[in-house]
């Protein structure tokens, strides 16, 4: 089977600790609910990520280096 998330053009995908997460959510004043979602059962998801969790994204990007975006994981 191949693993999805090891593709090149899959973006780098990581649960974000506990620390991070409050500084982010109070960089953009929003709480961890109104984060965009991403299911449990994507392929791109680390294997330790869990329900609940935020996911740290990090693309490529044409006009910045690199597009940090965050997910919550959701059932």
């Amino acid at each position: 089977m191949v693993d999805v998330s090891e593709h090149e053009l899959v973006p780098d995908h990581s649960v974000l600790d506990d620390e991070d997460l409050e500084d982010v959510l109070q960089e953009y004043n929003i709480d961890r609910t109104d984060l965009p979602k991403i299911k449990r059962a994507d392929p791109a998801l680390p294997d330790e990520a869990d329900v609940g969790d935020v996911i740290e994204i990090v693309r490529d990007s044409r006009t910045t280096d690199q597009a940090v975006v965050y997910r919550l994981v959701v059932e």
